[in-house]
């Protein structure tokens, strides 16, 4: 099974056979260096028994990525997100609006917990998404990534500069205050999402994405760091709604 998470900037994908992770790696949406050297790699495998796609980059990574696997005789199939699924219920108002990244994110919070939980997606965008303890999802926010969020001020404002800043409790220079107030704002808004959740016993929080293992020292709550959560729970979905966790692995 070959699995796509492409993402606003960059596509993760995962090999998987009987449940085993065999290869894995992640390109910048727009390298196509390294998309023609998969390209390559690819024409020298025996076509995968499923290609499963999660996209939120627009029509021409879809494309691309059918262009990609066309070395093979096999469709390729784009997820959406349903009304119930592996155990999740899905409360948005048009459940197929829902991002196929955030919806099997969620798919496999619920697998791993079986309870209520907080799934933070820290990418080009982070989503803070809540899960009942009964796997129903409740909502979530979309906020700006940390990255995105302090490019727009720099990107908006005539006198900020462009410098990398540290986060410090009172920043003292303008950095430092960009730096820090891009992290307040984003984990001011898990802690606030996690305290509607907490009310339901025992909840979790889970953070996955490029900016998560940044995050965490600053979150201020007990939580997990999920790398490639998107593909975990794509990789249940291909599989029927079986976890397979015995088998997660990644061979070496």
């Amino acid at each position: 099974m070959l699995l796509f998470d492409a993402g606003n900037s960059r596509c993760k994908w995962a090999w998987i056979d009987n449940g085993i992770w065999l290869r894995q790696g992640v390109l910048g949406n727009n390298d196509t260096v390294a998309w023609q050297e998969l390209k390559n790699t690819f024409a020298q495998l025996e076509a995968p028994q499923k290609i499963l796609v999660s996209n939120v980059a627009g029509a021409s990574m879809e494309q691309g990525l059918r262009e990609l696997c066309n070395v093979w005789p096999r469709a390729v199939e784009v997820i959406t997100a349903q009304a119930a699924q592996c155990g999740v219920r899905n409360s948005y108002e048009r459940a197929a609006q829902l991002g196929s990244d955030r919806w099997a994110a969620l798919v496999a919070a619920w697998q791993r917990v079986h309870g209520a939980c907080l799934v933070v997606s820290c990418g080009t965008a982070t989503t803070v998404d809540a899960l009942s303890e009964t796997g129903e999802f409740l909502g979530g926010l979309i906020l700006p990534g940390m990255e995105l969020m302090q490019r727009s001020l720099l990107d908006n404002t005539a006198q900020l500069g462009m410098k990398n800043g540290a986060v410090r409790d009172f920043p003292c220079n303008t950095a430092d205050a960009i730096a820090s107030g891009a992290m307040r704002a984003t984990t001011g808004a898990i802690r606030q999402q996690y305290s509607l959740l907490a009310a339901q016993r025992g909840a979790h929080c889970i953070l996955t994405g490029g900016a998560a293992s940044s995050l965490m020292p600053h979150l201020g709550l007990v939580a997990e760091q999920v790398d490639n959560l998107v593909l975990h729970g794509m990789q249940i979905i291909g599989q029927g709604c079986s976890s397979g966790t015995e088998k997660e692995m990644v061979a070496k």
